[in-house]
């Protein structure tokens, strides 16, 4: 039998494309010059930038990858199978709260606009609400885990949530502004003082950007 007969008889294999697994996010580079920001050094936020948030990005391409032949396998065990959602859920909860965290610095920390107006009328006073993401960011001081505050679609509100292992928070909460309390955020500069990295971040936040998310999430309750 030739190749080309024995080709003819064995049917080809047609890989099916599943965009939910592409593997192809990129890299988003910073909006601002890491060594003009206050207190948080080039240093730091260079290696943050390019070895934990662009590692998570690659790792989540390898496992989007690996659920892409997982999901033709119509053998391997469940168990397997959710060892990879869960990684999955992990690498994804990295990406995007590492996006919103660098996306919210390079500013002067003076907040501003509707956003500023809506936090004080949800907490009592902006002060409140700062009192709130502060003592929330310094309860996972210890080093893992991230305080983000967000605007749930559901319930048409604002909070500041406790998030764990970049995969807790609440269901149709949109993120506007993440404080990453993982070690590497802060201890090439700061050491255990973490509280002296809260401050700094303060002093880094881009309020424009956090307010058109803000918008923009309004915007989306609104549909």
């Amino acid at each position: 039998m030739t190749m080309n007969e024995a080709s003819a008889q064995t049917p080809t294999a047609v890989r099916t494309a599943v965009p939910a697994f592409a593997g192809n996010h990129q890299v988003k580079p910073l909006r601002f010059d890491p060594a003009r920001l206050d207190g948080l050094s080039e240093r730091l936020i260079t290696s943050h930038h390019e070895n934990n948030y662009a590692g998570s990005v690659k790792a989540l391409n390898m496992i989007e990858t690996r659920l892409a032949a997982a999901l033709a396998d119509p053998d391997l065990p469940p168990v397997v199978y959710g060892g990879l959602k869960r990684e999955e859920l992990h690498r994804t909860g990295s990406v995007v709260l590492h996006e919103v965290y660098f996306d919210g610095l390079g500013g002067n920390g003076q907040a501003a606009g509707s956003v500023r107006d809506a936090l004080g009328a949800a907490f009592g006073s902006f002060d409140r609400w700062e009192t709130d993401f502060r003592r929330t960011g310094m309860s996972l001081a210890g080093g893992s885990g991230w305080c983000v505050l967000v605007y749930n679609l559901h319930t048409r509100s604002l909070h500041n949530h406790w998030a764990w292992d970049h995969m807790h928070g609440a269901i149709a909460g949109v993120p506007l502004l993440a404080l990453d309390m993982y070690e590497h955020s802060f201890h090439m500069d700061y050491g255990t003082a973490a509280a002296k990295y809260v401050d700094a971040f303060f002093r880094n936040i881009d309020w424009e950007t956090v307010e058109q998310r803000y918008v923009q999430a309004l915007r989306l309750a609104a549909t």
